[in-house]
């Protein structure tokens, strides 16, 4: 048996922006890494890890040629499994600006294929109904007035004394000014980066080496476009003007990865979980190290449990064409998603934390018991009131349960052959006790 009472997961009541409704109801996006680096097929992080030096890096302008890419494909692919947004690199650490901007010749227009990509794509997601979000990177690798003497992802570059660091973050500025008012609704600026200029064991923002002028920023992007949600990749508690927290290949207050040692999870605000379908975020042509739906699935489901959005990465080849097991992929997940999506839309965490055997979502005076462990024979899960009914919802035989007045927890016997991926008990509450 499993009894989880001293596990009880203890959440702080939280205020939520009734403008962002729609981020706590939407619980599933597509993040897409995409650029310059693509051409490479070596991830997006070609240009530190092989050490290219930026005169060399700079010839993949006359190289990048997307011409395959399509935007409704793109948000036919995230529609399909049922994602509700998608956050697309508008520039990552290479600086390169996969939009028209007039801060700077290294963009896409100045490339064979010549299409602002960005526009391109935010025009089909307000035509299709989806929310879209822009990555921007914090880091330039190739900006000369960058900070970079005291980074710590570029090696190759130490020639700060050119460094105008002030002039940087004005040319940041305008760069996403002209993001928030030439391209219409943008409901996510997703930062990154911030960690570069922070020790590798930073426990605080204080301790970084620049002054990313962040409330500035913020206060910029919020005065632009009021309603647009702020969220920063830093790997630390979220800082006042961030509208939710991410946590980066981990699930809120996991570490698995190694890049959340020191990040709590900062109560009131909504969490996002964002990780890779394999191994890289942006194409890598070695990497087939995919996961297969029912792994995409449990993972969505966990974050649900712990009541993040899971932002779930592809990364298109240089043709602009989303690898097909990834369409594959989103379509199986979308699958599931068409028969239980209502376990998971819309729902916050659980009485407890996921654990081994699955995850608890709730909605209203509903539970939905997600047994992801197809070898559980029982488990005791803490009730926050009164059980009005139990049911299951794709297992065919009726729900074995008692109930402890004493100690308000209920004990399910999972009798019989369970689902292969996900079995689901949803318990109704008396509506009076929650």
């Amino acid at each position: 048996m499993l009894a989880l009472s001293s596990i009880v997961l203890h959440t702080h009541a939280q205020t939520r922006d009734p403008r962002h409704a729609w981020f706590d109801e939407a619980k599933f996006g597509m993040f897409v890494h995409f650029g310059t680096f693509s051409t490479l097929c070596d991830g997006e992080w070609v240009m530190y890890n092989q050490k290219i030096k930026t005169s060399d890096y700079r010839k993949l302008q006359d190289i990048f040629n997307p011409q395959l890419f399509d935007a409704a494909e793109w948000v036919a692919a995230a529609k399909s499994a049922g994602m509700k947004y998608i956050v697309f690199t508008s520039r990552h650490h290479d600086g390169f600006s996969n939009w028209d901007t007039a801060q700077s010749e290294w963009n896409i227009m100045n490339t064979p294929y010549g299409k602002d990509i960005v526009r391109q794509l935010t025009n089909e997601c307000h035509r299709q109904g989806i929310k879209i979000g822009l990555y921007y990177s914090l880091i330039d690798w190739i900006h000369e007035d960058y900070a970079h003497n005291t980074a710590r992802s570029y090696t190759l570059r130490k020639d700060s004394a050119r460094c105008d660091w002030e002039r940087y973050v004005a040319f940041m500025k305008a760069q996403l000014t002209e993001l928030l008012t030439d391209y219409g609704e943008i409901s996510v600026i997703w930062f990154d980066g911030e960690w570069d200029q922070l020790p590798e064991n930073a426990t605080s923002h204080s301790q970084s080496s620049v002054d990313w002028h962040l409330g500035e920023i913020y206060d910029l992007i919020h005065d632009l476009q009021p309603d647009c949600m702020i969220a920063n990749n830093h790997h630390l508690e979220a800082q006042p003007g961030e509208d939710y927290q991410i946590f980066e290949k981990d699930l809120p207050g996991q570490n698995k990865s190694g890049l959340s040692g020191n990040q709590q999870v900062t109560a009131g605000i909504p969490l996002e979980t964002c990780e890779t379908m394999n191994g890289s975020w942006g194409y890598d042509f070695q990497d087939n190290r995919f996961k297969t739906a029912t792994e995409l699935i449990h993972l969505l489901v966990r974050s649900a449990g712990y009541g993040a959005n899971l932002l779930l990465n592809v990364g298109p080849r240089p043709t602009g064409k989303i690898e097909e097991i990834c369409i594959e992929r989103l379509a199986e997940v979308g699958a599931w998603m068409e028969q239980y999506g209502h376990t998971i839309y819309g729902t916050r965490g659980g009485p407890v934390k996921p654990q081994e055997w699955g995850a608890v979502t709730r909605k209203g005076n509903r539970l939905y018991v997600h047994v992801l462990n197809a070898g559980t024979d029982t488990l005791t899960i803490p009730i926050p009131g009164k059980i009005a009914s139990v049911k299951w919802l794709n297992v065919p035989s009726e729900a074995e349960w008692k109930y402890n007045r004493k100690t308000g927890e209920a004990t399910f016997k999972l009798a019989g052959p369970l689902h292969p991926i996900d079995s689901i008990l949803e318990i109704a509450i008396k509506q009076n006790n929650l």
